[in-house]
């Protein structure tokens, strides 16, 4: 039945390595007559044997669909070595998108590959897939590089290689339903696909369509969420309340601070802000009280909606004996929203001072009854309901390529050429948001008109001066919105954003010649890549005249032309202790149009000792190029707080700072004992910074995989990672650009300032650098063992845990391992997922468990909320350890179907409290609490 000439491969296949891989039937394993030689992800040689210096990771079909899910994005968030960072739990700063981060390395350091080469990227335009773009349906398969790759795929292969393999291969139709349910009977999902294919004598032929539709679920469906803190009430809450919070100007506007010169104060000219009160005897205003605060919370999503549809279709035509096309075409549009709070109207402290529609409540309007110009306005309307933003996402991909064979002195040469052109469009819809102009008409002058209805007027008490399609608005207490208010400010803003690909490559692969150990098999190849993309904001958003905030449109791309060449050398073969050793050997050089040109190495080496034992380890240099956002996002103004360490008054650090760093403050013109610094705030520029850097990376492994004789059916691997990140993209603060200069001494961030005459600070750029690095290593542990055949049936068994031991910024040379923020996210130390696997004649089984280790938090609550921290003493909170469970069953149909039924989070396990999670008071990472149930039929005809 099984023969150990590969040691394991074909084992490690059928179990789909990866302890996710839960194939609800568990087949016997077929007699190996012949292998053929294929491409493992990492590698472009093709080979028999598919265990490499590199550890890969496997997900088949069936494995995919056994989880019960029905977006790629949470399959993949699943794994042991995976961070989900965007994905449909997230609503606020969501997009629809799902994106992955393997090693918690970010999304942008993981490379998405689709039939190994790359994929579009997302209209986010950081860098990073939107895994939301591939269809569902077509993917046959899924394989998960474990170590950096830029050496064979380029740019991004840091955290490692996620490659998608869509399906070629069908003879008949396929039919696929789902469809699933919180045990609350909210957050529905369901899927529908079709697939058809054939085949004749020069030909093959597939061709399907997909359907996915998730509803949405309100955060005000679990208690966990249905607060702005779990356990605070609303005492936490916004402070831009229904009925608002005002003030009055008691001097001259500052409009390069942002206050008043005198102060803010209440009508009676006390400091202070106030609420207005119509139901308050007399004075109609009171001092605002915690009691105010506003639960945002129940108007926001938990999971948000999302609408795909795809079409997908494969053709291979043998154009000769020993050439073959191929032509691969994808179509996905996404329709997908995310829900929040009504806008809050902050005015009077807000934005750009110096606009024209940046106003006050008139002393002359209809509706302020103190006779004063109200100069500070932070009031929510509800009364217009909650903000929607929609997506509207189409992508398409095609791709043609021919592979062929040829014979050069007497050996086989594969080669192939071919192209893939891809491309996102995203056309992006906000409701909810005002105009701030027509704010400033109806909170100005007004007046009865002849009728006795409410006018604006430009002109306080002339009737002629009135302004067209103007309503007075009167935002003095909760409710006091109209209708025809709303209509007359309200408006819809529409984005546009875009991002394409283009690519052309070419290579060959064969062996060059023969050694004792066998041949010297080698691949080569060219590569040429155009990356383009854009983002245009509503026209009216560019001007900053909309409530949402001021933003500018960020356009640009780059190209890239690269060569690459890999080796695999053959050492040793059939001596003691050493089957087999071979030493793999690659390179890179690639040329940017935007930074210049960059070269690459990678090293591996595998050991076979025997049919039961191969040690394995690598090492490889890996790059990023900086993303479109990062080099060119839209420029914007803004006048960020800051303390200036180079200054002399009180509330500066220069009295403290050494000799050197007082020289570069010197460096610098600021005078011998500093300068004192006149108020807080500097113009920082932000944007993007097109003199960027790639950023590189060193990845090692080393570790081993065993199938040992005295327990058949089993296979472990235990190996040791490594990943040094280096020059480190990232946006510096105003205040972290000069403390780094000053205290650091890093050149980079002294030249985003320039100081003025006299050493004060003139201007800053306060955009993407290159200025960090990071260091991360762990252990991976698999095992897959499958046990003896009896009568109960065939039990199968996957395990697969990750256990970090290193994860460490440069900025403070702290090992975040076992900590959780929302700045470096989840830091499990441990993640374990296991798999039970039992199937006898048409029925089988699958119980899997998802671990996930205790992390440690901040506690960031007020003093009055300590208590609910785990340890308030410490000034910390625990994430307390989280297991899941899933469990599914099916039953294979005498009609060639199969009827399947599972239920995840089995014993509705809620997430670990996090106080200082975004949202909902837990990390989108672990699931929603609830079990959910799920029903999935497929049949074949």
């Amino acid at each position: 039945m099984f023969t150990r000439t590969a040691l394991s491969a074909s084992l490690l296949a059928a179990f789909a390595t990866s302890t996710l891989a839960q194939s609800p039937a568990v087949a016997p394993l077929p007699e190996i007559k012949s292998l053929e030689r294929v491409e493992v992800t990492g590698s472009r040689i093709k080979r028999i044997d598919t265990e490499t210096s590199q550890p890969v990771f496997t997900l088949s079909r069936e494995a995919i669909q056994a989880q019960g899910l029905s977006s790629l994005g949470d399959v993949l968030k699943n794994l042991p070595q995976a961070v989900s960072t965007m994905n449909s739990g997230v609503n606020f700063g969501g997009n629809g998108e799902a994106r992955l981060s393997l090693r918690n390395l970010g999304d942008n350091r993981t490379l998405v590959l689709v039939n190994g080469r790359r994929w579009v990227g997302g209209t986010g335009l950081g860098g990073a897939v939107d895994l939301n773009t591939i269809p569902t349906a077509a993917v046959e398969r899924i394989e998960v590089l474990k170590d950096g790759a830029s050496v064979i795929y380029g740019s991004d292969a840091i955290g490692g290689v996620v490659n998608i393999i869509l399906r070629k291969d069908l003879e008949g139709l396929e039919l696929n339903t789902y469809a699933g349910a919180y045990q609350q009977g909210d957050g529905a999902r369901k899927a529908f696909d079709l697939t058809w294919g054939a085949s004749g004598e020069r030909w093959r032929a597939m061709a399907g369509l997909g359907y996915v539709n998730e509803s949405a679920l309100g955060a005000g469906a679990r208690s966990i969420s249905s607060e702005p803190v779990a356990g605070t009430g609303t005492a936490l809450g916004s402070p831009y309340t229904p009925g608002g919070t005002f003030a009055v100007c008691n001097g001259p506007w500052d409009r390069v601070n942002g206050w008043c010169d005198a102060g803010e104060s209440r009508p009676d000219g006390r400091p202070g802000t106030f609420t207005y009160d119509a139901g308050q005897s007399g004075v109609n205003w009171r001092a605002r009280t915690d009691a105010d605060l506003y639960n945002y919370t129940p108007s926001q999503y938990l999971r948000t909606p999302q609408e795909r549809t795809s079409l997908f279709g494969h053709l291979a035509f043998d154009l000769t004996p020993e050439t073959q096309l191929q032509l691969q075409g994808t179509w996905n549009r996404r329709l997908s929203s995310q829900r929040f709070a009504a806008a809050p109207v902050i005015l009077g402290t807000y934005g750009d001072k110096e606009a024209a529609w940046v106003t006050a409540i008139s002393k002359d309007s209809l509706y302020n009854p103190f006779g004063l110009d109200i100069s500070d306005i932070r009031r929510r309307i509800t009364e217009a309901g909650p903000r929607d933003r929609r997506q509207d996402v189409t992508t398409v991909a095609v791709s043609a390529q021919l592979d062929g064979k040829v014979d050069w002195g007497g050996r086989p040469y594969g080669w192939n050429a071919g192209i893939t052109l891809g491309r996102s469009r995203m056309v992006q819809n906000d409701t909810g948001e005002f105009s701030l102009p027509a704010l400033n008409a109806a909170l100005g002058p007004s007046m009865l008109d002849a009728s006795g209805q409410p006018v604006c007027v430009a002109t306080a008490g002339d009737i002629g001066s009135v302004i067209p399609g103007c309503v007075p608005m009167n935002l003095l207490g909760p409710g006091s919105v109209t209708p025809d208010m709303l209509r007359g400010t309200l408006l819809s803003t529409q984005a546009r954003r875009g991002y394409s690909l283009a690519m052309a490559y070419g290579g060959l692969s064969g062996s060059l010649f023969d050694l004792p150990a066998g041949p010297v098999r080698f691949a080569s190849g060219l590569e040429y890549r155009r990356e383009s993309g854009f983002d245009r904001p509503d026209a009216r958003v560019v001007a900053g005249q909309v409530s949402v905030g001021a933003s500018t449109p960020t356009e640009g791309g780059f190209n890239v032309a690269e060569a690459f060449a890999e080796l695999d050398v053959p050492l040793v073969k059939d001596l003691p202790a050493a089957k087999a050793v071979n030493l793999s050997l690659g390179g890179r050089y690639s040329h940017y149009s935007n930074f210049g040109s960059t070269t690459n190495a990678k090293a591996g080496l595998t050991w076979r000792v025997n049919d039961g034992l191969l040690l394995r380890g690598s090492w490889s240099q890996g790059f990023r190029a900086p993303s479109i956002l990062e080099l060119y996002l839209g420029r914007s103004d803004a006048y960020p707080r800051l303390a200036d360490p180079c200054a002399s008054n009180s509330d500066s650090q220069y009295a403290s700072l050494s000799d050197a760093q007082k020289a570069r403050c010197h460096a610098q013109g600021v005078p011998v004992g500093g300068y004192a610094q006149d108020g807080a705030q500097v113009l920082a520029t932000l944007g993007g910074n097109p003199g960027l850097k790639p950023e590189t990376s060193v990845s090692k492994t080393l570790g081993f995989v065993a199938s040992p004789a005295a327990v058949r059916g089993l296979d472990f691997s235990v190996d040791w990672w490594s990943i040094s990140l280096r020059n480190v993209i990232g946006a510096l603060s105003a205040q972290e650009t000069v403390d780094k200069c000053i205290k650091d001494g890093n050149d980079e961030a002294c030249k985003a300032y320039t100081r003025a005459t006299g050493g004060s600070l003139d201007s800053l750029y306060s955009g993407a650098a290159n200025f960090a690095s990071v260091d991360a290593s762990g252990i991976d542990f698999g095992l897959n063992y499958r046990f003896p055949r009896s009568s109960y049936g065939q039990f199968a068994l996957a395990w697969d845990s990750t256990l970090l031991r290193r994860y460490e910024w440069d900025r403070d040379g702290i090992n975040r391992v076992g900590t959780y923020s929302t700045v470096d996210g989840n830091q499990w130390r441990l993640r374990s997922n296991a798999a039970l696997r039992w199937s006898r004649g048409l029925w089988g089984a699958h119980w899997g468990l998802r671990y996930f280790s205790a992390q440690t938090e901040a506690c960031t609550l007020p003093s009055s909320y300590k208590n609910l921290c785990s340890d308030p003493e410490g000034n910390k909170n625990v994430l307390g350890a989280t297991v899941y469970h899933d469990v599914s069953a099916w039953w294979r149909t005498p009609w060639n179907g199969r009827i399947t039924f599972g239920v995840n989070n089995l014993l509705g396990r809620n997430p670990p409290t996090a106080y200082s999670a975004d949202a909902n008071s837990f990390d989108a990472a672990y699931d929603i609490p609830g079990r959910f149930f799920y029903l999935r039929y497929s049949q074949r005809f």
